[in-house]
């Protein structure tokens, strides 16, 4: 079984932001859409879930960024799923060229029963004889991020291209809003070296994201995006570029 799963892209101009570089929200993106091929290869896709009753439930992500490619370069996305917990399991990202690694990611995720609304197994979705791939991008933990009022900047109200499957906000679309957020001047200016996310309480069509911010002693920028109904929608980190 293949525990590990890779391909080659090109950084197309649907891929690019402002500076003609890959985009933030778009590796994000990438991200996403390799595991979900991935996961259809493996018999656990979304559509093989869906027939069972099961969603996918991205439960935060982090990427972090050493050199965004640049319009029409070439590079090698890999994936591949760590070994799951009892109720939550991690998968890991590489975008790599020449052997050269251009950004790297990881995600926490679960499996959502649907008819009852509460978290499954994720061991019950992976064939058995599936062995799995013991590389890690990195060891250390994903980051408690803060979950409190700061200084509101800017909304957004939730639009029908911003929907997924479930009708839902798309994970990525959360990211675009948050960079729709910044002038195009702002957003390069932030240098992102790496932006972890947290996703908490699911947004519809027509729902308000108020997004809040607050600079961190450290140089990093933390910011949440609130429901109007005060629920906290998803939590942000964004660690600049030191060089």
């Amino acid at each position: 079984m293949l525990n590990r799963y890779e391909k080659e892209i090109t950084i197309l101009p649907s891929l690019c932001d402002s500076a003609a570089l890959l985009g933030i929200p778009d590796a994000f993106g990438l991200f996403m859409d390799i595991a979900s091929e991935h996961a259809a290869a493996l018999g656990c896709g979304i559509r093989e879930l869906g027939e069972k009753g099961l969603f996918w439930l991205t439960v935060r992500t982090r990427v972090r960024f050493f050199r965004r490619p640049a319009l029409m370069e070439r590079a090698t996305l890999a994936t591949w799923p760590e070994a799951p917990g009892r109720l939550r399991a991690e998968r890991d990202y590489l975008m790599e060229q020449e052997g050269r690694v251009l950004a790297a990611g990881k995600t926490e995720w679960g499996v959502l029963d649907q008819a009852s609304g509460r978290l499954t197994s994720p061991k019950e979705v992976y064939a058995p004889e599936l062995e799995f791939f013991p590389e890690t991008v990195w060891p250390e933990p994903f980051t408690r991020l803060p979950d409190e009022p700061m200084e509101e900047y800017a909304r957004y109200a939730v639009r029908s291209v911003d929907m997924d499957l479930g009708k839902h906000m798309n994970n990525v679309a959360y990211i675009r809003s948050l960079a729709g957020t910044f002038s195009a001047e702002e957003w390069q200016a932030l240098r992102i070296r790496e932006l972890e996310i947290a996703y908490r309480t699911s947004c519809r069509e027509g729902d308000v994201l108020i997004w809040q911010r607050r600079a961190q002693a450290d140089g990093s920028l933390v910011l949440r995006a609130v429901r109007e109904d005060e629920k906290t929608a998803v939590q942000v980190r964004i660690t600049p570029s030191r060089n």
